[in-house]
């Protein structure tokens, strides 16, 4: 528990003076104030979350957190878990949307074994930080215990510190676990109290029927095991994912270490709602990549308040929406460093 507390005890409130400040400076660029709507929000708080007036997003990573899921045994997907190993082997070979979408963002993808049912033994590339083969099935009883909870957020937090140490100025949140929007959907039903048919969708693309199976599913999870839902902690052990914890573990790391995170879908921001439930500052160190169609992403988003930049009818994960997002975040930031103010370019305003 102590890097948990450590970490929640270094995140502080983003500075207000340099959000003002980099407003200021946007005001005084060629052009009327605050024609550049949004561009310019990334821009001002880029400049507070980094602490710098110049942000540095030369080195951008998105990490892809894979994770297997028990509950696929209660038929709640499309797809049987073995794709998720054969999509991490996808991943390291650039061949997946992600890797496509980070490439043309500029990122660098880090693909990490939280939880995969599988022994990768030395597959070049690949991150190892594997703490169980999987979660239990938790329409049974608990997905984690608190041990293996833990220890996936700490894998989290250290790749955040690891990415502070390396000047890394931007990071996105990816994943990869076949069945993880079921305990998406149970995490924001447990903490928001909606109704599980309210939070619940078709994942990877389900019938009618397997959508009623999911609900019925879902509702089983939360009687078992009765998370509290004001203990963030617990309700992520009981029915969350040991990539959702990592994904929690990444967003607590960023904000305690000033780096801004752009969250991508669903699953990713039921990692940030933990995370954003355990510390009210981490909120301003959040960029919601987009609007998942999953219909509960938008009550994680209302909940953590966070306004989602692009909705594209995307629902793939693995962190192509944050890819896509971080184009938008650096165009913003580049307004900021390289356009002329009315003095420069002799303008009169």
């Amino acid at each position: 528990m102590d890097i948990i507390t450590n970490t929640l005890n270094r995140i502080k409130p983003v500075s207000v003076e340099l959000l003002q400040q980099a407003q200021s400076r946007l005001d005084n660029k060629t052009k009327p104030p605050g024609s550049l709507g949004r561009l310019e929000e990334f821009a001002r708080r880029l400049v507070a979350i980094s602490g710098v007036s110049d942000p540095d997003l030369s080195r951008k990573v998105i990490f892809t957190f894979a994770a297997d899921h028990g509950i696929v045994q209660e038929g709640v997907s499309l797809y049987p878990s073995e794709v998720t190993r054969q999509m991490v082997l996808n991943f390291l070979a650039g061949g997946a949307g992600v890797n496509v979408l980070a490439r043309h963002a500029g990122a660098e993808v880090r693909v990490v074994d939280v939880g995969v049912d599988h022994d990768f033994e030395n597959v070049p590339g690949l991150i190892h930080r594997k703490v169980a083969r999987g979660t239990r099935n938790f329409a049974k009883g608990p997905a984690m215990s608190r041990e293996e909870t833990l220890a996936a957020l700490k894998v989290g937090i250290d790749l955040a510190d690891q990415c502070r140490v390396e000047g890394i100025g931007l990071v996105g949140t990816g994943e990869m676990g076949i069945g993880n929007t079921t305990p998406s959907s149970a995490i924001i039903g447990a903490i928001s109290g909606k109704t599980v048919a309210e939070v619940t969708h078709r994942g990877t693309g389900i019938s009618d029927i397997a959508l009623l199976n999911k609900i019925r599913v879902i509702k089983e999870g939360l009687e078992v095991n009765r998370p509290d839902g004001n203990d963030p902690l617990d309700v992520l052990a009981k029915v969350g994912g040991l990539e959702i914890a990592a994904i929690a573990g990444l967003v607590l790391g960023g904000a305690a270490n000033s780096i801004p995170v752009v969250i991508d879908g669903f699953i990713s921001t039921a990692g940030a709602l933990i995370a954003s439930e355990l510390h009210p500052h981490v909120r301003d160190y959040i960029f919601a990549a987009h609007q998942s169609v999953e219909i509960g992403h938008r009550f994680m988003l209302e909940r953590i308040g966070a306004e989602p930049i692009l909705d594209l009818n995307l629902r793939l994960g693995e962190g192509t929406g944050a890819a896509l997002a971080m184009t938008l975040i650096e165009a913003g930031v580049k307004i900021l460093k390289e356009m002329a103010t009315f003095e420069q370019a002799g303008v009169t305003h």
